[in-house]
Formats: C-alpha cells, structure tokens, sequence
C-alpha cells in the first residue's frame, strides 16, 4: 500500500539537500552558497534542482542579476532553521547524563553589549563549571529574535521594539544614550557648547532609529537638539557609529556608559542636551519551545536568579553625563 504524498516526502527526501538550500538562502546566491560550502556551482545547482523537484515547488527564482525566495522556499527556509537548530543541539543533549555539568551555550548577541552584571554571571558559571564552552555571535537586534525563534541559539541579547511572539524575555540592563562627537569635529576643544551650537549638524545613525524602532527614542533625542534632517551615516552596527563619530561623518548617539572610556581617552566629546536623555532596555530572550541541554537550563537559571537579587535601579548604566571640559582643560 502506498503511503499519501505528504508521508513519503520525508522518506524519499535527501536531508542534505535542506543544508544546502538553507545556506544558497543565507549567502543569497548559488555561487556564494558554493563557496561556502566548498563545492562547484554545478554540484550546488544540481542539487537544488532535486529539492524543487522533490518539494514539487520553485523555491528559488533565478533570473540574470536577481535572486529571490518563494514564498514555498520562505516557508521552507524557516523550517530548515528550525531543523538546524534542532540538530545542533544533539551533541549537548546526549552529554547530558555526564556527572560534570558540561555542553556548550550559544548566544546571539546585538553589538557592544556591555553589563557588569551579566558578565560576573557568566565569570562565576564558567568557573564553577569548566566543562561547559561559549560562543557568541554578533547581529542586528531584529536578526537575534529571528535567531532564537528558530532555535539556532541557547538564549539572544538585544533591543526590542516589541513582545516577540511565542520567546520569553527577561530585562537584563537599561542605558541611557547621549550625543557625541569625535576629536576632529570643531566643537571639540570648545571651552563650553551651547545648544544652539550644534543646530544643523550633520548626525550618524543606527538603522532601528526609525519610527517603531527600538531606538526611536534616539531619534526624539536627534530632533530635539535640532540636528539635520537626513542622515550623513547609517549603520546597525554600535561599533560603527562609533567610528563615524570619531572620523566626524557626524555627532551620532552611543550609550553614556559604552561611550565613557572613549571619552575619558580624549577620543569624543559629549553634547547637549544633557538633560532627560532617552533610556533603552537591552533583554534577553529565550524559546521555551527549545529542549535545553542541562548546560543552557543551569545557565539561564543562574541568569534569571542572580538578575532577580539586583534591582533595575543597579542595573541601570548612566555612565558620565553632563558638560564636560575642552581637553586641553581636563585633569
């Protein structure tokens, strides 16, 4: 007796060709997918051939200087994540009966994350457990929660705009933001900046500083000071914008407590406003629909309980704030 065609796919369907679509997805492309998968082109195009034919979908449109995903090939993009994630995992699950706490943690992370808190957590369970290991990945915010909903990471941290669907979240620290700009920008060694100074200036800008975005409360920040109307450098990237803060593209935003040591360095100098300066939350967000291994349970319980012994008056990071002196006067 023949089974109905939904389940024999799973059973005439070769699993190597999901890894091989879902990394053509990820690198946009079959010559990219083929480089970083370390085979021809042919080989590549040949196999995702079979998958369309065994999908009895197109997945992927290929046309001269154009790429796409079907919205079949979305659909089985998400679940080939799912499946990766899920794979992935196996080595820590089936380590789990060893007596010594050991596996290993993952974490999707949103650029320069700094919280002294989070990193005596993850100092004290390392020590306390030696055979555990870490890695840590940096993305944009929006790409941390599709990461963990797709379980492809024990936990993310990162800006939120909203609740995610189906993740847990837990507030890990709050940031205040401030305007900077770099030694090269002429405001620089002023004796004193008034506000009127740095009307019209041109700004740099992180991408989720849009409307809705989770740092749309920078933007206020950029309108109040009566800065450009457009701006002059955009990144995702904290680091970045700091490089074009300092490289004076523009004044840009950094967090008051990131920005400190560049700032006692005599690298950049804070800006007014100084007052009521906007505070952004930085969580960090789970799937409780992943199996965790006993490394990522022990570990995100340590998180959560050591988090819950601080307040978010201690877990909120100022940093120096204020008018601060021209260099040539510090010290």
């Amino acid at each position: 007796m023949l089974l109905p065609k939904q389940q024999r796919f799973p059973w005439n369907l070769d699993w190597n060709l999901l890894r091989t679509f879902m990394v053509i997805v990820e690198q946009r492309g079959i010559s990219k997918a083929a480089d970083q998968l370390g085979l021809k082109q042919p080989t590549v195009s040949a196999a995702l051939k079979r998958l369309e034919t065994s999908a009895g979908q197109q997945l992927i449109i290929r046309k001269p200087n154009e790429f796409g995903v079907t919205r079949a090939g979305q659909a089985l993009y998400r679940e080939c994540a799912r499946i990766f994630g899920t794979i992935a995992q196996l080595p820590s699950l089936m380590a789990a009966e060893e007596t010594d706490l050991r596996g290993h943690i993952s974490i999707a992370t949103t650029s320069s994350v700094m919280s002294v808190h989070f990193d005596d957590i993850l100092s004290r369970f390392s020590q306390a457990h030696p055979h555990t290991t870490f890695s840590f990945s940096v993305e944009e915010s929006q790409d941390v929660v599709t990461t963990i909903s797709q379980n492809r990471a024990s936990l993310g941290i990162c800006l939120l705009t909203k609740q995610p669907e189906s993740l847990q979240t837990t507030l890990l620290y709050r940031e205040y933001f401030g305007l900077y700009c770099g030694a090269r920008h002429p405001l620089f060694h002023a004796e004193t900046i008034e506000p009127d100074d740095i009307k019209g200036e041109p700004f740099v800008a992180f991408h989720t500083e849009a409307e809705g975005g989770p740092l749309e409360a920078v933007s206020r920040l950029r309108a109040r000071a009566g800065l450009a109307n457009s701006w002059r450098g955009v990144s995702s990237n904290l680091t970045e914008i700091r490089r074009m803060i300092m490289a004076n593209l523009g004044v840009g935003a950094l967090p008051l407590h990131v920005a400190e040591r560049d700032e006692i360095a005599g690298n950049i100098r804070q800006l007014p406003p100084y007052d009521a300066l906007p505070l952004v939350s930085i969580h960090l967000v789970t799937n409780p629909a992943r199996q965790q291994s006993s490394a990522e349970a022990a570990f995100l319980t340590a998180c959560r309980a050591e988090l819950a012994q601080i307040s978010i008056e201690d877990r909120t990071y100022a940093g120096r704030a204020g008018p601060s002196q021209p260099p040539a006067a510090r010290g």
